[in-house]
């Protein structure tokens, strides 16, 4: 079965000297599989670098940033496969990391999507905040993970080792069957960047899909390679993209109730940052909501079913309740 491992870069020509000989030689064995790089409009030399040191792999160049769901988009519909890798450049691949995914989507029909474990690039014990080992949401839509829970990011003892049925899967390595990407029309492109990765898992499982971490599977991720964590545009969007993805996704009986209480919760966020001299963030967060409204009705609501693996519980409530002793596996 063929896989294209396709990384979407942006301005990433020092983690493309960094992590591209290791993914390659990790693929070596691999007939079947191919790397191939989508260039985001990139202004740091990254394109010249590839022609000049990987002339053999093949580049999808695009004249300005497209964003992640952009660029995604129009790279994807380019690229004829049986398997998509979406890959980031700021990743490292473990020598073996490839071949548990596809083992799993050959032997499961009904996986969709997989992931595998994430852990940090500067500490190589821990999970990394953006996928740690598999992500769910709970019942305000708010995301955790298997071993991060909000800030709270555990130490990989193997303690999450079981490959399992989550809710959603890390946008920094994920698996998709290219028939499942083309259905469900891609990312949403409004979305630009940030929380489109789990709305896309939630309209593949609203279609009967199951999406799957395989911790046999390892990749190190650096993080904040785009945006860096306390960017304003990075919260605009995380704010603003959370509450589409909820308007979309969510039932109608469950749809404003939980809209409303996260819009006070929101609210309450933004004059925490007031309180800690942040006022970018404070503004970012009233911003959000406004092009929220604006523009909902371009995300309209798609569905009245519910889907499995959402906690039905608060997630902020329970992490404040117990502060950093809260775990994963205290949770379910």
């Amino acid at each position: 079965m063929q896989t294209a491992i396709v990384i979407l870069n942006w301005n990433g020509k020092a983690f493309l000297k960094a992590f591209l000989s290791p993914l390659l030689d990790s693929i070596a064995a691999i007939p079947e599989a191919e790397v191939i790089i989508a260039d985001n409009g990139s202004t740091d030399g990254s394109v010249d670098f590839l022609r000049e040191y990987y002339p053999q792999l093949r580049l999808i160049l695009f004249e300005q940033n497209l964003g992640y769901t952009g660029g995604y988009n129009q790279a994807l519909s380019q690229i004829k496969a049986d398997y998509y890798v979406l890959l980031n450049s700021d990743v490292r691949v473990d020598s073996n990391w490839l071949e548990p995914l596809i083992s799993l989507m050959e032997s499961n029909p009904q996986a969709g999507i997989c992931m595998p474990k994430i852990r940090s690039q500067y500490q190589p014990g821990h999970f990394e905040y953006a996928g740690a080992c598999g992500g769910f949401i709970d019942r305000l839509g708010y995301p955790f993970c298997r071993g991060r829970i909000l800030s709270h990011v555990e130490p990989d003892r193997g303690q999450y080792d079981t490959p399992i049925e989550i809710f959603w899967a890390s946008g920094a390595c994920l698996m998709i069957r290219s028939q499942l990407f083309h259905e469900l029309g891609g990312f949403d492109h409004r979305f630009f960047a940030h929380m489109e990765e789990i709305d896309l898992c939630w309209r593949a499982k609203l279609r009967g899909h199951q999406i799957w971490v395989i911790p046999q599977s390892l990749v190190f991720h650096v993080g904040g390679g785009a945006l860096p964590n306390d960017s304003p545009h990075k919260g605009y969007l995380n704010h603003r993209n959370n509450l589409w993805m909820l308007y979309k996704n969510l039932p109608k009986k469950r749809r404003f109730p939980i809209l409303a209480t996260r819009v006070l919760l929101d609210y309450l966020s933004a004059f925490a940052y007031l309180v800690q001299c942040k006022p970018a963030l404070f503004t970012a967060v009233f911003k959000a909501h406004r092009h929220f409204w604006k523009g909902r009705k371009q995300a309209a609501p798609q569905t009245t079913k519910t889907v499995n693996h959402i906690w039905n519980k608060s997630i902020v409530w329970n992490f404040f309740l117990h502060r950093k002793k809260l775990t994963f596996d205290r949770l379910f």
